[in-house]
């Protein structure tokens, strides 16, 4: 795909390709039904302190402008340190803390998001993942942001934890239960549910299997639908990732539920 001189067409996404470009100092991708109200939520974010992107408005061809944020995305660190679990923990936790005043809409649905929470009662990223946190700074001083907001809209503390509880600490197929069990315990540990979340604890361990498992089913009816970009995401492998991820995760339940109580 050719892109003007002055636009550099960025990688990664799945939703989008080919789509999202930098321009100097910013990122330009296409403006959503739902780019308003998250807009709305990265500023009030920002107003309270929490790291994330500018939103900058529209440009002339009618896209969205956020601030470009300089660093290397997290998945690409591949295991990643206790220290740093612990920090990403905290960031989502002052997510969260943030957004409690921001507010969510009645009925919930008239802010559609990609897998609906069960009555959520607070805006969310929805896409907290290794591959959408951007470090960049010296090692065990990175600065920490989250970005690609676009799924944003209406959950809940527990479904929204529940994603980076996967991705961040590497709950994966092929990897050691109790090495994979002791950073999800340093990314919960860092989040530092308070003794008011006692149920969050609580009911984190399981949230984890069905958060995987509604993942597959999303790209298993897509592919049956054909809704794209998700039926052709599952015949290209993502499918059977989440399908193993889920059975990893289900399979070893017993050492998330150990760490998430420690």
């Amino acid at each position: 795909m050719r892109t003007p001189a002055d636009e550099e067409l960025l990688s990664g996404g799945n939703a989008t390709v080919g789509a999202v470009v930098r321009v100097g100092g910013t990122v330009r991708k296409p403006w959503q039904p739902t780019t308003p109200q998250v807009a709305a939520f990265l500023q009030h974010l920002r107003e309270r302190g929490v790291d994330v992107p500018a939103h900058l408005g529209r440009d002339a061809q009618g896209r969205q402008i956020i601030e470009y944020i300089p660093g290397d995305i997290a998945m690409h660190r591949g295991v990643l340190e206790h220290d740093l679990l612990r920090r990403i923990g905290a960031y989502l936790r002052s997510i969260h803390d943030a957004a409690e005043d921001f507010p969510v809409p009645e009925p919930p649905e008239q802010w559609p998001v990609l897998l609906p929470a069960a009555a959520p009662d607070l805006i969310c990223h929805n896409d907290a993942a290794s591959w959408n946190l951007v470090l960049s700074g010296e090692r065990g001083a990175e600065r920490i942001v989250l970005i690609d907001a676009d799924g944003a809209g209406p959950s809940t503390r527990l479904w929204d934890l529940a994603y980076p509880a996967i991705s961040f600490p590497l709950l994966d197929a092929g990897q050691e239960p109790s090495l994979a069990a002791a950073r999800l315990r340093a990314f919960v540990d860092g989040y530092d549910p308070d003794r008011s979340m006692t149920d969050l604890r609580e009911a984190l361990a399981p949230a984890l299997a069905l958060r995987a498992r509604a993942m597959y089913e999303h790209l298993r009816a897509a592919h049956e639908s054909g809704e794209e970009p998700w039926a052709t995401m599952f015949v290209e492998g993502h499918g059977e990732h989440w399908r193993m991820r889920a059975e990893y995760i289900e399979t070893y339940g017993i050492h998330w539920e150990r760490a998430v109580r420690a």
